[in-house]
């Protein structure tokens, strides 16, 4: 499967503890991710310094749903479940 071109949930919803350029304490759940373009790309996409985490996220049916909603509410859901 291909990312949905213009979602970005995956920028959005979860938390990330690792640094990020231009943000180097990561980022919380919800918050938009300073490497998310306007168009909702990543502009860190394929370099060294995105995080592996990111780099490890692979777009799924069961997580990306039909829309962009499907995906923030099927990936907030994961983060509230695996919260500390």
């Amino acid at each position: 499967m291909q990312c949905r071109a213009g979602c970005g949930a995956c920028c959005i919803a979860p938390s990330i503890s690792s640094p990020i350029p231009g943000m180097p304490n990561g980022k919380a759940a919800g918050v938009r991710c300073v490497q998310l373009t306007a168009t909702n790309r990543c502009a860190i996409f394929g370099r060294p310094d995105r995080p592996a985490c990111c780099a490890g996220l692979k777009p799924a049916e069961e997580m990306c749903g039909a829309s962009c909603a499907d995906a923030l509410q099927w990936l907030a859901k994961l983060e509230a479940a695996t919260r500390p």
